[in-house]
């Protein structure tokens, strides 16, 4: 597998330089070894990284996040959260103001102690045995070094760290709601990510992440009663214990501590969790990946639950495989943890066997973990990736042809709060937690779905698997996507990024009325909104006999192929986006109309539906 997947980003490499000549990226390989003490709640830890610098720039610095520190009063994430919580949203049913708070950061930082904060220190961080000069912005660690790392060249750090694991607040940290001991995301001094655009250096205020890809070879000791869930593959199976080999239980070692050795290729992060009360299951995919699932048990149903989720998660792969990509990696760890579904390479941490949520960080793979987009500045392309993901893979499971609906309904809701930023703006620096999470998740979602009733279904499914094998391990942008649907459709599309991400102008078609011209009805038709939109309109006569005409958007000098066979298609004249008003001629008379309606899927995000039919 580890042949496999260096043969895959080798190759990935070569289709960047054929999609974009000017692209690179750095490379990274880390070698850890750490030590947790599960009385004290301190980690003790090595790190050996080789940092490849592709670029075409001299680095004179380096940046290192040290996510941890984020959880200490004064913060820069706890005062981040407790200026949104002043922001009043609107009353509940009982009158009750509603605050724009991350429920689950709230003050509750304000409030720890010295035992219960987290912290990541770096002791020490040589190259070539001298010391580096360390200036640290809290989340952030400035490497200033004293030899510039030249292009096209690598450099060996070695890194001495020490960490207190937080009480659990936002995504890492011990004893959360569930009693998981210990999820360990961020949990290691991780270097930050230099593209084209610059260093990526986001101090940690609880949003999203980027980083560089390459190997992980970690070692991790703790308690031999722990079980360890984690991104890569176990590499002592037998040594460790737990059902990961053929010894179901603890180890039966004279030793009280157990190291656990994973290593991992072509991934971004290494989350691990531990716990002295987890249990282990396990689904095989034919032609698939191997799944973990590893849950606390308090009960009976819990065990049907984590059983039901993992048989449902094996049902349903073919499916993603087929339709999103193949998961290229060896095993996925569906991990009981955290504070919700948060994703990683090669695992998530997750509250509960929630279906919806699994598939949901499931997609994370694919957006996030293989196509590995900047998550803080796209963060719709990731997130709302996921939640169509989620939906559509839901929906094909329910046989519900409306999946898309709840997307639609949260995108509504943010055009008409007030609130709505551009997509564009960066996930840090929204004004508040409702509006970067209704754009990143359901108007995010909603780009993916409507973009499919712009360049129709079967382009949407030839282009969600192009996207996938050209821009896998490539850190695609906003542009590399939409290029992608413009060379599967063989339409032009930048009219509709630019319009969806980078404003919040909405749509509104409406009909007006239905005239009569030379014994051929008439519809005449009025954009409202100012976003243009192709339209699909749908024609029933009382006959009962049905046709649906296209009418494409000027600005994409072409038209999607007809989306099914239920009835005859007419292609009618583009319609120019200047033009506030269109006439659409239809083949008989208006004496023979029963109704006529726009976007009869309601797949175009039109805000206003009441003057979409006339019956």
């Amino acid at each position: 597998m580890k042949k496999y997947l260096l043969l895959l980003l080798g190759a990935g490499y070569g289709f960047t330089l054929q999609a974009q000549p000017e692209r690179w990226q750095q490379k990274i390989k880390y070698t850890i070894d750490a030590n947790l003490d599960v009385n004290t709640n301190i980690v003790n830890g090595k790190e050996k990284i080789t940092y490849w610098n592709n670029s075409p720039d001299t680095l004179n610095r380096l940046f290192i996040h040290l996510y941890w520190n984020a959880f200490q009063p004064g913060s820069m994430m706890d005062v981040r959260s407790k200026e949104l919580g002043k922001i009043i949203l609107g009353k509940n049913r009982k009158g009750e103001p509603v605050q724009d708070w991350d429920p689950r950061v709230r003050d509750r930082i304000s409030n720890l102690n010295e035992k219960e904060i987290g912290y990541q220190r770096v002791k020490s961080l040589t190259i070539d045995g001298q010391q580096q000069n360390l200036v640290e912005h809290e989340t952030i660690l400035e490497v200033q070094l004293k030899k510039p790392i030249l292009p096209h060249s690598a450099t060996d750090l070695a890194i001495n760290f020490e960490a207190q694991v937080p009480e659990q607040i936002r995504r890492s940290g011990r004893d959360n709601e569930e009693g998981v001991r210990y999820s360990m995301s961020q949990w290691y001094p991780k270097m930050v990510e230099y593209d084209y655009q610059g260093w990526n250096a986001n101090p940690y205020i609880a949003r999203e992440f980027y980083g560089v890809w390459g190997s992980y070879d970690v070692q991790l000791t703790l308690d031999k009663h722990y079980l360890v869930a984690a991104t890569g593959t176990v590499q002592n199976p037998d040594e460790v214990g737990f059902g990961y080999g053929k010894l179901a239980g603890v180890p039966e070692n004279a030793s009280e501590e157990t190291t656990w050795h994973f290593t991992a290729d072509s991934v971004h992060d290494f989350v691990w969790a531990a716990d002295n009360q987890y249990k282990l299951i396990k689904r095989k995919i034919e032609k698939g990946p191997l799944f973990y699932f590893v849950y606390k048990s308090k009960s009976e149903k819990d065990d049907s639950d984590w059983n039901t989720l993992a048989d449902s998660v094996a049902y349903v792969y073919p499916y993603i495989a087929r339709t999103f990509g193949a998961y290229p990696y060896h095993n996925y760890s569906f991990i009981q943890g955290g504070d919700g579904g948060m994703e990683y390479p090669m695992a998530t941490l997750i509250k509960s066997a929630s279906l919806g949520t699994a598939l949901h960080e499931f997609g994370h793979n694919w957006y996030q973990g293989i196509l590995g987009s900047n998550e803080s500045l796209y963060p719709w392309m990731d997130e709302g990736g996921a939640t169509y993901f989620q939906t559509r893979i839901y929906g094909w499971l329910h046989h519900d042809s409306t999946w898309y609906s709840p997307s639609y309904k949260s995108y509504y809701y943010l055009a008409k709060s007030g609130l709505e930023e551009p997509m564009s703006t960066h996930s840090d620096h929204y004004n508040t937690n409702f509006a970067y999470g209704a754009a990143a998740y359901g108007k995010g979602a909603v780009f993916y779905d409507q973009l499919g009733y712009i360049i129709g279904k079967k382009n949407m499914d030839a282009f969600l698997l192009r996207y996938f094998n050209t821009w896998g391990f490539k850190h695609p942008n906003a542009n590399d996507l939409i290029r992608v649907a413009e060379k599967e459709s063989g339409l032009e599309l930048e009219w509709y990024k630019n319009y969806w991400v980078y404003s919040t102008k909405t749509i509104d078609y409406a009909i007006d009325k239905i005239s009569s011209q030379n014994d051929h009805a008439v519809v005449e038709l009025s954009r409202k909104g100012e976003m243009p939109m192709p339209l699909d309109v749908l024609v029933t006569y009382k006959d009962g006999k049905q046709e649906m005409y296209n009418i494409p958007l000027g600005m994409m000098f072409g038209h999607k192929p007809a989306d099914n066979d239920y009835y005859p298609w007419i292609f009618a004249k583009e319609w120019r986006w200047t033009s506030p008003t269109y006439q659409l001629e239809l083949s008989r008379p208006n004496t023979d109309i029963k109704s006529v309606q726009i976007d009869p899927y309601q797949q175009m995000a039109d805000i206003n539906r009441d003057n979409n039919t006339i019956d």
